[in-house]
């Protein structure tokens, strides 16, 4: 069973209809001890990161998902915006402190250099590491649909499993550290790399 985490914001049936659509039964959370019947969670994002914290926070979700990702090791995809609240910090309007799980801040992409506008929206090549198991079996620059005007500055390169360029700036566009999964694109989006990337995260 895989948990999705329903904080009032996130693509909501997209991400359970791409689950269903490669076999997964799929729980939508909306309160944190729901998290405890399944196996792995995903936690998707659509907005702004202190509005994400803040439902958090406010629905319970923070202490839940710590103790479930970080004590209990239960596997964890963040999507987008669920995967930028994984970072030390926001930097979109104001200062806003994240999960903590990655030693990063979220940065805005800088509109007008080099002809890059934001928010950055369409499907983008990205370079991953070969040896990383959300990209087992890919073929090289596989493509993926993004939307986004921030960006993950992960401080650890080691945990940085994917990238691309926008610009000038190097984009973070996955990354791992131990059970903790996320992708800056939209996998439910982006057609059979998409699902792949998702069955290779359910095998995990």
């Amino acid at each position: 069973m895989i948990g999705v985490v329903d904080y009032g914001m996130g693509n909501l049936l997209s991400v359970q209809n791409a689950l269903s659509y490669v076999g997964e039964d799929v729980l939508i959370c909306s309160k944190p001890n729901q998290l405890n019947e399944v196996d792995k969670i995903i936690l998707p994002g659509v907005g702004a990161f202190p509005d994400c914290m803040k439902n958090l926070h406010n629905r319970g979700f923070v202490p839940k998902l710590n103790q479930l990702v970080l004590e209990s090791k239960v596997p964890i995809l963040g999507i987008c915006l669920g995967m930028q609240v994984m970072a030390t910090e926001g930097l979109e309007m104001e200062v806003t402190a994240g999960l903590g799980w990655f030693d990063a801040n979220v940065r805005l992409i800088e509109p007008g250099v080099d002809g890059v506008k934001i928010p950055n929206v369409g499907w983008e090549n990205v370079q991953f590491n070969e040896e990383s198991l959300l990209f087992d079996g890919f073929i090289k620059d596989p493509d993926f649909y993004f939307v986004h005007s921030y960006y993950m500055d992960c401080k650890n390169e080691g945990q940085v499993e994917a990238f691309y360029h926008c610009g000038k700036i190097k984009v973070t566009a996955a990354i791992r550290r131990e059970n903790i999964f996320g992708t800056q694109f939209h996998p439910e989006k982006s057609s059979d790399f998409g699902r792949s990337v998702l069955l290779n995260f359910l095998d995990f």
